[in-house]
């Protein structure tokens, strides 16, 4: 045995019997020694309880900076005239590096410095939060009209403006702004954001494996549980805090740093508004670049625990009559055997060139596929995750435009009601699973009914919500793009530019148009109030009695819908992540011990390739097809202004309702498996036991069979 690790005194001379038991096969590996052994007060960075801590705030910090991009994607968009579906491919970008490189964790292990490459990966996760902030300060200040930079935005360029009162026939401004470097810049500030998002899905690589890796390694046998615990239940407050965030900073205009002269007349309801998106990444970043700076103080190999936590001892203690009445309790097999087969498994792995694990993955990739209850298993969490890729990504965008809330509102709600919710339902999961002692079969009974209910809850979804309002001079045909045609005759005396987009609201006819020219609205008025100001325009000649009209798109007529339609999906979010514990449950209990770290390895590289990463490209595409009205930059298609409310509804809440489906069908065929396999057993028992029972009866009424019961 190594030397003795950990600080000399009193009781490291004289252990107890517990600490001496232990002491054999709970030396750091390699039998290294902490340094300084004369002090007896060791750094903090020798604790393993402060390495959790570390690790919750940074794993907390990383998903906020992932998650962010989700609570901005509407605002994004408008910015840099995207559509959903390449927001969506931006959105999914963050997998592409992460897919590329989590196989090869797998391999490393324990070979390198692992804090030390937790903290490298961290630094690379603040430098994409900062490079994904850049095109802000790289672009123009936005312009929310088409005036020229020297004069205010919203002037009486918006305003019907007869063709005999104009010097000469302009091009669109838009386009005759156009140039090769306009074009350039464009593409530019696209690149550096997927590059950004490429960035931080390479640093996020060694982050959580490594870390999980490094406490189950020198923590108690019987703690490490418990950390784990603790680290996941902070780190899922990540996604929550993302939103949280993002309804903060879209409340403010987004160039705050660079305010126009005279201040900007949008408040944050108008659709033409911008919130503040890239300060939540320099928020983000800077709380990543915070947590890792104590990473690269951790040693490769710190003592292990010797002691169990004392709440722990007695919580055990207490319910250790009930947990040897568990049905197919782990703990069955003496702790000294899987103590041995991990010590096994870790010599094992490192014997294995880089070469030769790329000869051994394909092998073990098959002979693990080939069960079906775990193929089945991880096609249902792909269905699952596909649908909550989806959800993540656009809800907060389809709140915006079916129920005409702002993006800040949007992302509070998500943030205060369905992270939560899915929380509670992770949580819940796992309680049944523990308390109620569910086996395979339970496990799949309580998947079923879980993903039965989940999928029941979105049906009233498809009649929550209202068609279009009508507006002026656009036929709802979805991929029409905007002509001289659309418009109404009345603003044909106007020159209005096609591509200008400051909509108005006839209150009392609810007909919006895409701009006071094409109202034919000549003058306009602003009526000053304690926080704001509301600007009318007068003297339309499209509208009934002239005017006034609006500044603004129209309201809703179902924005009451919003928080029983968030109920719902909530409700539904809570029961679908209660099939989370007992899946991998059965993932656990469906391959070989031996193929079980793999096994894992493998359910999260399929999830990344077959959900997260093609399921927010899947969803903007659906989402594009039901566009009726598309902005125009340098003669493409930018962003969309107007959707046909309906079709995006049936088609959004439809691609969930797919997804459930099919992760309900799954779950169905496992049970059934399941069902049959126990069928089989219980024919294999019979059949073993009837030789027994038939001797039994051959030699008389007289003895008793007491060694026969099962």
């Amino acid at each position: 045995m190594g030397p003795r690790i950990g600080p000399v005194g009193e009781e490291a001379q004289m252990p107890d019997k517990d600490t001496k038991a232990m002491m054999s096969v709970e030396d750091t590996p390699g039998g290294k020694a902490c340094p300084n052994p004369q002090d007896l007060r060791p750094s903090v960075f020798y604790s393993i309880k402060f390495f959790v801590l570390c690790h919750s705030l940074l794993q907390l910090a990383q998903l906020m900076i992932s998650g962010y991009l989700k609570s901005s994607i509407s605002t994004v968009e408008k910015r840099f005239g995207l559509s959903s579906q390449t927001s969506g491919l931006l959105a999914a970008f963050n997998e592409v590096g992460n897919t590329a490189l989590i196989v090869f964790v797998s391999y490393f292990g324990s070979r390198v410095h692992r804090p030390r490459l937790i903290g490298y990966g961290a630094v690379i996760v603040a430098l994409a939060g900062l490079l994904m902030s850049l095109p802000h300060f790289i672009s123009e200040p936005y312009r929310y009209d088409h005036t020229s930079p020297d004069m205010p935005q919203d002037y009486e360029a918006s305003l019907c403006q007869p063709t005999t009162l104009v010097p000469a026939p302009t091009p669109a401004p838009s386009n005759s702004s156009c140039s090769s470097n306009t074009e350039a810049q464009h593409l530019a500030v696209v690149g550096i954001m997927f590059m950004a998002q490429t960035l931080l899905g390479v640093g996020s690589v060694p982050i959580q494996p490594f870390g999980i890796s490094y406490i189950d390694d020198f923590a108690h046998n019987s703690n490490s549980p418990l950390y784990l615990g603790i680290l996941f239940a902070v780190t899922m407050m990540g996604p929550g805090m993302a939103y949280g965030l993002g309804g903060l900073m879209l409340r403010l205009y987004v160039d705050i740093d660079r305010m126009p002269e005279g201040g900007i007349r949008l408040t944050s309801k108008d659709p033409r508004w911008v919130g503040a998106w890239w300060l939540g990444f320099l928020i983000s970043a800077a709380a990543v670049a915070l947590a890792a700076i104590p990473y690269f103080f951790f040693p490769k190999e710190m003592p292990k625990e010797k002691h169990e936590l004392r709440f722990r001892r007695r919580v055990l203690a207490a319910s250790a009559s009930t947990v040897s009445k568990g049905e197919d309790s782990p703990s069955e097999k003496s702790p000294g055997a899987s103590q041995e087969k991990h010590d096994g498994l870790a010599q094992i792995a490192p014997d294995l060139t880089v070469i030769q694990f790329i000869k051994v993955f394909p092998r073990v990739l098959l002979r693990t596929l080939s069960h079906p209850i775990f193929l089945l298993v991880v096609l249902s969490q792909v269905c699952t995750s596909s649908m909550v890729a989806g959800m993540a990504t656009f809800l907060p965008k389809f709140l915006e435009r079916q129920f005409s809330v702002t993006a800040s509102y949007a992302n509070l709600l998500i943030g205060s009601l369905t992270i939560p919710s899915a929380i509670m339902g992770i949580v819940l999961g796992g309680v049944l699973v523990k308390r109620l002692h569910l086996g395979p079969m339970r496990c799949g009974i309580l998947c079923l009914l879980g993903a039965l209910s989940c999928l029941l809850l979105s049906l009233p979804l498809f009649f929550m919500g209202c068609p279009t309002h009508q507006i002026a001079g656009i036929t709802r045909q979805p991929g029409d793009l905007p002509g001289p045609e659309l418009f109404p005759a009345c603003s044909e005396p106007c020159s209005c530019p096609l591509d200008d987009f400051n909509p108005v609201c006839d209150p009392r006819a609810h007909v919006e148009y895409l701009t006071p020219c094409q109202a034919g609205c000549t003058s306009q008025v602003a009526q000053e109030a304690l926080d704001k100001s509301q600007v009318f325009y007068t003297n339309c000649s499209c509208v009934a009695g002239g005017g006034p009209v609006s500044a603004g798109s129209c309201d809703s007529a179902c924005s009451h819908l919003v928080l029983p339609f968030m109920f719902l999906v909530s409700l539904g979010a809570a029961l679908a992540s209660l099939t989370h514990t007992p899946s991998f449950m059965l993932i656990l209990r469906g391959v070989k011990k031996e193929d079980k770290t793999l096994a894992v390895g493998i359910q999260f590289m399929l999830l990344r390739v077959l959900a997260w990463m093609p399921s927010p490209v899947i969803h903007g595409s659906a989402i594009d097809t039901t566009c009726v009205h598309w902005a125009q930059s340098c003669g493409r298609r930018a962003v969309c202004r107007y959707y046909d409310h309906d079709l995006l509804r049936n088609r959004f809440i439809g691609l969930q309702f797919f997804f459930k489906t099919g992760s309900l069908a799954c779950f169905a065929l496992i049970l059934a498996i399941l069902r049959q396999q126990v069928k089989e057993e219980g024919t294999q028992v019979t059949v073993s036991t009837s030789g027994p029972q038939q001797q039994l009866l051959a030699s008389g009424p007289g003895k008793k069979p007491e060694e026969s019961s099962v």
